[in-house]
């Protein structure tokens, strides 16, 4: 059982960075958390790698390219598990591809569940058990507009409810909390290029993803308002076949986050440039975005070093590479690393990943080992069952 302020638990679920001094923090931060095994055991990238049935998360363009006609995976993470031991994140993804001139369709459900918290006031009194949790549910169309490349935009409903009832113990309206809701959109870009070799088929491929663009989210019916983690991803992909059964997968992603951080150059207080909770409110989400690129003031160190603000912008760019090793396009091992500045939140770590995939179902893990200390991430692991739709048709067929 975890006991918390309840002033402060929208902070403690916006920011794992427990050690970073100007963080990017936002609401609903189980958007930012790589929901499957085949991405998450790759250092967290997805967004130029091939086609799967979770491209949902990294870059819905990528169903164009999907062979199958359709297919389905539930994939399951335990969150946090060196620090608690009922958070965990649910995710269901889906697709179904009506050919190169129509088009595919896909979905997916997100379900983050932040576990028992025993909710105390400012004098320590507990008043309330409270079961926080945030959803999300979207729709996208993804379309080939070329053989080489394809297009998706996607819709999606979030929803975070972080009192779950605990209003009605609550006397004070400066403590009430309330359900918070917006919608937000993505638009993404895949481009796959076969390339033949001595050793066999190969393909290079590129990826971008805007995503979360949508309005902020306000647990106090307005007076505070918080930002959605919208994110730029960009990404690029080589297979390397070495005979007809082995190949060799890497990639290499970054992504920022489109939200301006509390310290910034554009504050009130050019003392300590950092601004109040009601001018950071104030913030449109689309002045957000563009003051992201452009608002961090710098900072000296703890060893004195200077950091000009050009730099801490760059330090917001996480950054992430893997590898994806394939025999016969059935068993698969994969490592990767993902890598966040000391200072915007020190989210740094190994991923080591296998897979298994025969043309009705696969199977999908990943590990992860943080390289950075005292990290809560550390032994986070990932699960992903997938079902291909097609597959099961044709077994079905052939037992009649």
């Amino acid at each position: 059982m975890k006991k918390i302020l309840f002033s402060i638990l929208t902070f403690s679920v916006c920011s794992l960075s427990v050690l970073a001094t100007n963080p990017v923090m936002t609401s609903m931060p189980s958007l930012t958390i790589a929901p499957d095994g085949r991405a998450a055991g790759m250092g967290d990238v997805g967004v130029a790698t091939q086609a799967d049935i979770n491209s949902q998360h990294w870059n819905p363009a990528k169903y164009a390219f999907m062979d199958s006609k359709g297919g389905i995976s539930a994939n399951y993470t335990p969150w946090l598990t060196k620090l608690v031991t009922d958070i965990d994140l649910a995710y269901i993804a889906g697709y179904y591809n009506m050919g190169d001139r129509i088009g595919a369709l896909s979905a997916s459900f997100s379900y983050f569940s932040m576990g028992a918290v025993q909710l105390v006031d400012y004098s320590g009194t507990a008043f309330q058990e409270a079961h926080p949790n945030e959803w999300s549910l979207d729709l996208a169309y993804s379309r080939k507009l070329h053989e080489n490349l394809s297009m998706a935009v996607a819709m999606r409903f979030l929803y975070s409810d972080l009192n779950n009832g605990v209003n009605a113990s609550v006397t004070t309206a400066a403590q009430e909390m309330h359900p918070a809701w917006t919608m937000a959109a993505d638009i993404s870009l895949y481009y796959k290029q076969p390339i033949s070799t001595p050793m066999g088929e190969s393909y290079f491929g590129l990826g971008f993803n805007l995503s979360n663009l949508g309005g902020k989210m306000s647990y106090d019916e307005g007076t505070t308002q918080n930002f959605i983690p919208a994110n730029l991803r960009l990404g690029v992909s080589y297979e390397i076949p070495f005979d007809n059964y082995n190949r060799l997968m890497a990639t290499v992603e970054c992504n920022k986050m489109l939200v301006p951080t509390y310290e910034s150059k554009f504050a009130e207080n050019k003392t300590t440039n950092r601004m109040s909770q009601e001018e950071f409110s104030s913030i449109s989400s689309v002045n957000g975005w563009w003051m992201s690129f452009c608002d961090a003031p710098g900072y000296t160190t703890d060893e004195g070093k200077v950091v000009s603000p050009l730099a801490e912008e760059f330090q917001e760019v996480q950054w992430g590479v893997g590898l994806e090793y394939s025999y016969n396009r059935q068993f698969f091992g994969r490592v990767g690393y993902s890598h966040e500045n000391y200072w915007k939140g020190n989210r740094r770590y190994v991923t080591l990943g296998a897979g298994f995939h025969l043309s009705i179902f696969s199977l999908d893990f990943a590990y992860c080992i943080a390289t950075a200390p005292s990290n809560p991430l550390d032994q986070t692991m990932r699960f992903t069952l997938g079902f291909d739709l097609a597959g099961i048709k044709d077994l079905v067929n052939n037992r009649k």
